[in-house]
């Protein structure tokens, strides 16, 4: 099973991104189900590898994490557009919970994360072939009005499966954690 952990953003937030999800031909735009912030990407494990993370995650204790809205941004590979994705800010305290979940899940059994992190829900995908240039991708950012920068709290951490099909992947939440505050 391929998993990772992430915050899922409230309902009104996700409805005022997926208003902004429009306008580049070539996206494959995320859908309300797919909107999260991945905290800690996993990758393939057994039985065996979910139960020992399951375990170590109940026996944690989370604080409530707020934030907000901090403007768009892509990732690219090889000089083409994978990705395009409205930031998180403040960085620090999500940044923060990374890192511990890191280390939890290295205790785990797992190798640890490889990759900077960096705050954000993923709006669209590329495919390699029809990817736009960044230039499109930043004309297509300037024509947006600002995101609110109203602050918002995420109530639970979602240990995720992610199935991966021809339409995209799909994401089974298999546990939550409350988030207290």
């Amino acid at each position: 099973m391929r998993l990772f952990l992430s915050l899922v953003p409230p309902g009104p937030v996700r409805a005022l991104l997926r208003d902004r999800m429009q306008g580049l031909v070539a996206a494959r735009w995320q859908s309300d189900a797919q909107l999260h912030a991945t905290l800690r990407f996993i990758g393939e494990t057994d039985r065996h590898g979910a139960e020992a993370l399951l375990l170590a995650l109940g026996a944690e204790r989370f604080t409530q994490i707020e934030a907000r809205l901090n403007g768009f941004g892509w990732f690219d590979r090889r000089d083409r557009v994978d990705q395009l994705w409205a930031g998180l800010a403040p960085r620090d305290s999500l940044a923060a919970l990374h890192a511990r979940l890191d280390r939890l899940c290295v205790r785990a059994g797992f190798a640890p994360e490889g990759r900077k992190f960096v705050p954000h829900v993923t709006l669209a995908r590329f495919a390699r072939s029809t990817a736009p240039d960044p230039a499109g991708i930043a004309r297509w950012m300037a024509s947006q009005p600002p995101l609110p920068g109203d602050r918002f709290g995420f109530d639970e951490l979602l240990l995720m499966q992610s199935h991966v099909g021809h339409d995209g992947s799909v994401y089974e939440p298999i546990a939550a954690f409350a988030m207290r505050g």
